[in-house]
């Protein structure tokens, strides 16, 4: 995955200890932008924001992860309850009307927790060590996710991945996943990734072989449409840690989890 823009700054103040639930795409009250013209929030202070909202601790072999009793964990739960409830009563509308309902998950912050390589490398991304990082297919589950998608299955939803990882990490990703418990439709027809090499025909506007210029928008809203339009799903829900997972239509409804260590527009 390409982090257009990877930062602990402005974008992340509402993402702090305390901050206020996330969901149904909507954002935060005072969420302050990029393109803020006061004085930007001291990044010092903000990575304390950020460990106390995650309450992050480094276990025995120095690993960084989240507490489950932290804000960030709370701000999950809270999303999570409200999520089944509307899967559940979306689903079975769904199916009396004879649709088929889908959800779509993005992987990286939605599904795994990055913490532990956004504390290591202090908030910047390079390409060569997020790929190892992924690569190496530990990462820890976004507390109560994989748990969301095994319980939109038994509803009879059907599972879909819509991530800004490559082509290439396809199998990381999977292996990553089935070790966090969401083992659910993890096959290519199902797990939708970037394929700059040999992109899909539906992305013919703003992708071509070996010539990707489709924003993250355009990539997930496009495969989005893809599913819908052309696969004859109803997607009922979308997640996502980034507005740009979110953006551009086909979907009921939104559900934006919390993340206050990057940003990709």
């Amino acid at each position: 995955m390409q982090k257009s823009l990877r930062f602990a700054a402005a974008t992340a103040a509402a993402a702090v200890a305390g901050a206020a639930l996330y969901g149904a795409g909507a954002a935060t009250a005072g969420q302050s932008t990029a393109n803020s013209t006061h004085e930007p929030y001291n990044i010092g202070v903000l990575v304390k924001d950020i460990d106390t909202y995650y309450g992050t601790t480094a276990d025995a072999n120095g690993v960084y992860r989240a507490s489950p009793t932290s804000p960030y964990a709370k701000d999950l739960a809270a999303i999570d309850r409200a999520a089944k409830k509307y899967i559940d009563q979306a689903a079975r509308k769904a199916l009396h009307k004879g649709k088929k309902p889908a959800v779509v998950f993005d992987i990286d912050d939605t599904l795994l927790l990055s913490l532990d390589y956004e504390k290591r490398y202090n908030y910047t991304y390079n390409s060569a060590t997020w790929a190892a990082y992924v690569d190496r297919a530990d990462r820890p589950e976004v507390f109560g996710s994989p748990g969301l998608v095994r319980y939109a299955a038994k509803r009879g939803v059907t599972v879909f991945y819509n991530s800004g990882l490559s082509e290439a990490q396809r199998s990381a990703a999977v292996a990553n996943l089935k070790k966090v418990g969401a083992d659910v439709n993890l096959d290519a027809g199902h797990m939708f990734l970037k394929n700059a090499a040999n992109p899909p025909s539906y992305l013919s506007g703003c992708a071509t072989p070996g010539t990707w210029t489709c924003t993250t928008v355009q990539y997930k809203a496009g495969t989005r449409r893809h599913i819908e339009r052309d696969l004859g799903y109803d997607i009922v829900a979308n997640f996502g840690d980034q507005y740009s997972d979110l953006d551009g239509g086909y979907a009921d409804r939104t559900y934006k989890l919390p993340n206050p260590t990057y940003f990709v527009g």
